[in-house]
């Protein structure tokens, strides 16, 4: 999955703008017929260490069971347990 996101990003910065130039042009026949991942829209946030798509923290970049994980070790300075 990490691999499929990987391309998919590169073919997003790919297609960028030729993207935005063909929206602002209004061409939007055109626009359809890019491939489908050169859309932006389908990008999708994933843990930076485990892959996972769900519980997404966008501040440290990593899911919350991860970061459950390492602030349990102590690997994320500031953060005590408190209930979970």
């Amino acid at each position: 999955m990490k691999a499929r996101e990987r391309k998919r990003a590169k073919m997003v910065a790919k297609y960028a703008a030729k993207r935005k130039a063909l929206k602002e042009a209004g061409d939007y026949e055109a626009l359809q017929k890019l491939p489908k991942n050169a859309s932006p829209v389908r990008m999708h946030n994933r843990c930076k260490l485990t892959g996972r798509p769900k519980g997404y923290m966008r501040t440290f970049g990593i899911s919350r069971v991860t970061f459950r994980e390492m602030a349990n070790k102590g690997l994320i300075p500031g953060v005590k347990k408190a209930s979970w």
